[in-house]
């Protein structure tokens, strides 16, 4: 078979199973797809905030030239990582170029030959992709169980690293972060947590709100779903940061973020500091949609901006988010392999911009399309 052969042999595959991937473009439809929860990516106020913070800076580069161990390093940088290390209550931080090369970099570098990690079996694609490139052994436990967690730690050698989501990307649920703590202290294991899915609509995330800063060892903050903007920092101790820029291979080997996206990310901050109303809004939403769709059966009932809605079958999936886009919701199916084979989905997310009649149209439509009255 020739690599054109195989190329077209996957493809194929793919496309027999109702899996196969393309790259849809901007619409018109009313958002419930995008991970833009607080509309920050929207806002013109942020943008304002953003063209301002640039005025101050007439002579910048168009990119950062470099890699920060190089010519990409400046004090604009550091003062920005102070600032947030500031605001999530801890030592330090170290700018990524993406929530992606943040997990890799964090996950590949720090567990080590004879070491463990052990992750919820639901965790992002980054981490595990972060884990197999280390040396250790790498074992799941089931989704928010600790008593197979802890059947696991007790089988731990070496260095042990715990590796959970606070809010689940997929499923919009919450692991149990007061419990695994302790029982990762209990075990003289580490924890790592990934935050993507709870800054901005839990202000600062779930770590902060649940006051488990010195509980966890690390925590991976990205920016591209409530902040509107790009770009992910691993937080942690002072030590960890400088063990970082030493041996984290997506920093050390990748063109820094231009000025642009860190007056992006510095600004994105501000704005949350001040958006307490906004993050209401969200969660008022949020239980708006809980509600309406509580005679839902394969509704989630989560307290976050991730709900699901679970169809089984990539086909009934793909063509129940076909009905809704047809109506005007620009709702998306998570498909296997993406989740298991059985769970494909809808993924729906609220914001605070979606008006209250947006989210009763939207129930309303898919209630039909179930036979559900």
């Amino acid at each position: 078979m020739t690599p054109q052969q195989f190329l077209q042999q996957k493809l194929q595959s793919r496309q027999y199973a109702g899996s196969y991937r393309k790259l849809q473009v901007q619409n018109n439809l009313i958002d419930f797809c995008s991970n833009d929860y607080l509309g920050f990516a929207r806002s013109l106020e942020l943008s304002e905030m953003i063209n301002a913070e640039l005025q101050n800076y007439p002579t910048i580069l168009n990119g950062s030239t470099g890699s920060r161990l190089l010519a990409g390093n400046t004090i604009y940088a550091e003062d920005l990582e102070k600032l947030i290390a500031g605001f999530h209550d801890a030592q330090a931080c170290l700018l990524f170029n993406s929530g992606y090369d943040a997990n890799l970099g964090l996950l590949s570098s720090l567990p080590q030959r004879g070491d463990t990690v052990i992750h919820d079996e639901l965790a992002h694609a980054s981490i595990i992709d972060g884990i197999r490139l280390s040396h250790a052994k790498r074992h799941s436990f089931l989704h928010n169980n600790l008593h197979n967690l802890e059947q696991k730690l007790k089988a731990a050698h070496g260095n042990c690293y715990v590796v959970v989501e606070s809010v689940y990307s997929m499923d919009g649920d919450f692991a149990p972060l007061t419990a695994i703590a302790q029982l990762v202290k209990q075990y003289n294991a580490v924890l790592i947590v990934d935050e993507a899915h709870a800054l901005g609509v839990f202000n600062k995330g779930l770590v902060n709100q649940l006051q488990l800063q010195s509980a966890v060892f690390a925590r991976i903050i990205t920016f591209g779903k409530a902040l509107g903007c790009h770009g992910a920092v691993v937080v942690g101790s002072n030590d960890l940061r400088q063990y970082l820029i030493n041996f984290a291979r997506s920093f050390i080997y990748t063109t820094a973020a231009p000025i642009h996206q860190l007056a992006s990310i510095k600004m994105g901050y501000h704005l949350l500091a001040q958006s307490q109303l906004i993050i209401d809004e969200l969660q008022i939403k949020i239980e708006l949609y809980k509600s309406l769709m509580g005679d839902v059966p394969q509704s989630s009932k989560s307290s976050g901006a991730v709900q699901t809605l679970i169809i089984g079958g990539n086909q009934p999936t793909k063509h129940l988010a076909s009905n809704l886009q047809q109506a005007g919701f620009d709702v998306r199916p998570i498909l296997s392999p993406t989740v298991a084979e059985g769970t494909e989905r809808l993924r729906i997310c609220l914001h605070a911009h979606n008006s209250t009649e947006e989210i009763t149209q939207l129930t309303n439509v898919i209630k039909i399309n179930l036979h559900v009255k």
